[in-house]
């Protein structure tokens, strides 16, 4: 099993619809607080419909509390200040992948500490933007879900 970490998120559309992928896909979603909404939230779970009771979720109070319920993960932290691509990656069953929060993403102090660990979607830089959370969670999770030849997905 595959596990999506969304670390501080701030935008209930985004986490419903990661949440709503992560039930599709077998993979464990895990939130890092503080969160941008209340998961009782009903913009949260109108987006991710009735998919809710099926979810396997976690929910941490703090990034050193998921640190500490985790401590053998394997992490990959999606980001656009590193020039490996996430197709550079050979993920395994079990691994995590993180995700910072829409405004800002994951700051430079954890990432700073995992640079062989950190990955991006190539994308037009002269912008200065990044795709929506729920999209870039898709592309990457879909990745490792190929790699690992989709286990029990029909």
């Amino acid at each position: 099993m595959l596990n999506i970490v969304l670390y501080e998120p701030e935008i209930p559309h985004n986490t419903g619809a990661i949440a709503r992928s992560c039930v599709l896909t077998d993979t464990k979603l895990h939130l890092i607080k503080p969160l941008g909404f209340s998961i009782d939230d009903k913009y949260l779970k109108r987006s991710g419909l009735d998919y809710w009771p099926y979810l396997n979720l976690a929910v941490y109070d703090s990034y050193a509390d998921f640190c500490e319920q985790n401590q053998d993960a394997t992490i990959y932290y999606a980001t656009t200040k590193v020039p490996n691509n996430y197709t550079d990656v050979t993920y395994h069953d079990g691994d995590y992948i993180m995700f910072g929060p829409e405004t800002r993403g994951i700051p430079e102090s954890i990432l700073f500490n995992h640079p062989e660990h950190c990955v991006k979607i190539p994308m037009v830089t002269s912008l200065r933007r990044s795709l929506n959370l729920a999209n870039a969670a898709n592309i990457i999770l879909f990745e490792a879900l190929r790699q690992l030849d989709f286990p029990d997905l029909g």
